[in-house]
């Protein structure tokens, strides 16, 4: 009777190693280190922005057209941003996406206890928001999301500079906006 249990318990545990080893690789344990494990591998684009003053004085004109105080106070808060984009165009990206890779970067933000920021209001944004900070003070914030009509696309926004959370709203309306530009 032992002898018959032992095939199917060693068959269990090298399946279960096998599902395991399957995944996406070490998991990232910092938004910082997910950047560093993706932004060299296949299929994946990342970009940083660190505005001069002319770029952030352009942009301060665009917002207080577009969207008000908020938005124009958002725009000179920021002192990086980081995007990072994965768009599967092989098997083995496909194979990559269908491994967890947004579950992985939502972990990230659970246990580095970013906040969930309530996404209603986004205009038809898919980013999920996360913010960093003290009460209303908010230091970083990053987004997940994905880009519009590619299957399996995946995107981490990372943000840090001085925001309130309604700055950081206003500024979540033109995210899909914003990546999409620097996802080209």
């Amino acid at each position: 009777m032992l002898a018959k249990l032992r095939f199917p318990v060693l068959f269990l545990i090298l399946l279960l190693a096998g599902c395991r080893a399957g995944g996406p690789g070490t998991p990232a344990k910092t938004v910082a280190s997910f950047f560093s494990k993706y932004e060299n591998r296949e299929g994946f684009k990342a970009t940083e922005w660190s505005a001069d003053l002319l770029q952030r004085l352009a942009l301060v004109k665009a917002a207080k057209l577009l969207g008000g105080s908020d938005l124009t106070n958002a725009i000179t808060g920021i002192r990086a941003a980081r995007v990072i984009s994965f768009t599967p165009t092989t098997s083995s990206a496909k194979e990559l996406a269908a491994q967890g890779l947004r579950a992985e970067a939502a972990g990230i933000l659970q246990n580095n206890k970013y906040d969930p920021l309530s996404t209603a209001g986004f205009g038809g944004s898919n980013y999920a928001i996360s913010t960093r900070g003290s009460g209303n003070s908010v230091s970083e914030f990053a987004a997940l999301g994905t880009l519009p009509d590619v299957a399996d696309s995946f995107v981490l926004v990372s943000v840090q500079g001085n925001f309130t959370k309604s700055q950081v709203e206003a500024l979540g309306k033109y995210l899909p906006q914003i990546v999409q530009a620097t996802a080209k």
